[in-house]
């Protein structure tokens, strides 16, 4: 095993959809994926876009103001698609002597995107052209080799899919079980559960400052503190709710959040509420509703204003859900809490598996490196 030109290996493949056959447009993500593509088609002749199959490669030569990537992905999940004629199109000449995977994991390194970037030229904008990506040279391992890796790669990648379509159960249970409740519960009005806090952080004594984001989670602010008085910010405890009553510019959502950490403090203009009896309602419960898309959609449509439009509190106590039994309660937000862990788990699953590409790739260059040394010794 040595380096070798990839070069001797891939050819270019300029196939365009002259007969207007594929419909499946795409584009590449700097993630290295193919993704489902969001262009203004509507007067564009797709008759001179570029026809990418199954087991081909595209990219974009282009890397400036791209995030320090390459944007080159591999064909798997559909048998061929349409690209903008900007990307480049390539295949691996003979699936024998290389195959296309064991490729891609090396293009996954992040040492192929900084070497992409420092070997890219232009004025305007740079790019890395074909040429020198065919300059490239990489180890080339006998092909079984090269089948064990990859076979080791896609066998993890299995199983953490696997793993992530159990989640579309658990969020159908979920879901399912909300919507039951809506067609079989009398609704109730929020208003006669929950109550204001207006407590402030007198005393200084509290300096956990946090925000609301969209996603609907407590996060740490980038104010700076030395130059706020937080004297007048809202106190909120642990299973209360915190939120931002303006919603234009918001992403169509609203920003609602329920404390699971240490007590903080948000600005006065948050609302900050909790529940008035938990024997009657649980937070995590309420919670589950405020993140339904459902109540984004409710939250804009019942927000007013002319300069910027608010879901105030009276808007917030007119809202009706079901409630039920709070054994019931219970059981869902049992559900749901094994839902979110093992979206947690799986979100792990896949930050493990993103550096596995690098790592086998190390792995096959300290093997070639080892082999080298070998030699000279002898």
């Amino acid at each position: 095993m040595s380096y070798k030109r990839i070069g001797n290996y891939i050819q270019l493949v300029d196939n365009r959809n002259k007969d207007l056959e594929v419909s499946i447009l795409l584009g590449v993500s700097i993630q290295k994926k193919f993704i489902a593509s969001i262009a203004n088609i509507s007067k564009t002749d797709m008759s001179v876009y570029r026809i990418v199959k199954k087991n081909q490669f595209a990219y974009s030569p282009v890397t400036s103001r791209n995030g320090e990537k390459l944007t080159i992905a591999l064909l798997k999940d559909v048998d061929e698609a349409i690209l903008s004629p900007a990307y480049q199109v390539f295949e691996v000449n003979n699936e024998n002597e290389l195959v296309p995977e064991y490729l891609f994991a090396w293009f996954n390194r992040s040492e192929f995107d900084r070497y992409a970037r420092f070997h890219s030229w232009g004025s305007a904008r740079e790019t890395f052209d074909w040429e020198t990506l065919c300059d490239i040279e990489i180890p080339i391992p006998h092909i079984d080799e090269q089948r064990k890796y990859v076979a080791l790669y896609n066998g993890i990648l299995a199983n953490q899919k696997v793993y992530e379509s159990s989640l579309a159960d658990l969020q159908l249970i979920c879901d399912t079980y909300i919507e039951n409740l809506i067609k079989t519960e009398k609704l109730k009005i929020l208003g006669e559960y929950i109550e204001q806090s207006e407590e402030r952080n007198t005393d200084l004594k509290n300096e956990n400052l946090l925000g609301i984001s969209v996603n609907k989670v407590f996060m740490e602010t980038k104010s700076q503190k030395e130059r706020l008085d937080l004297s007048n910010y809202k106190v909120v405890y642990p299973r209360e709710f915190g939120y931002v009553s303006v919603t234009s510019r918001n992403g169509e959502k609203i920003s609602i959040a329920l404390l699971n950490g240490e007590t903080g403090i948000v600005s006065s203009t948050y609302t900050v509420f909790r529940i008035k009896d938990y024997s009657e309602i649980l937070p995590e419960y309420l919670f589950l509703w405020f993140s339904r898309p459902e109540f984004d959609r409710y939250a804009r449509f019942h927000s007013w204003g002319s300069a910027r439009e608010t879901f105030d509190w009276a808007d917030m106590c007119n809202v009706k859900l079901p409630i039920p039994d709070i054994k019931v309660q219970e059981a869902i937000v049992t559900i749901y809490h094994t839902l979110e862990t093992r979206k947690r788990i799986n979100e792990q699953l896949k930050n493990s598996i993103k550096p596995l590409c690098p790592v086998l790739m190390r792995g096959v260059a300290e093997n070639l490196k080892e082999l080298l040394l070998s030699k000279i010794v002898k």
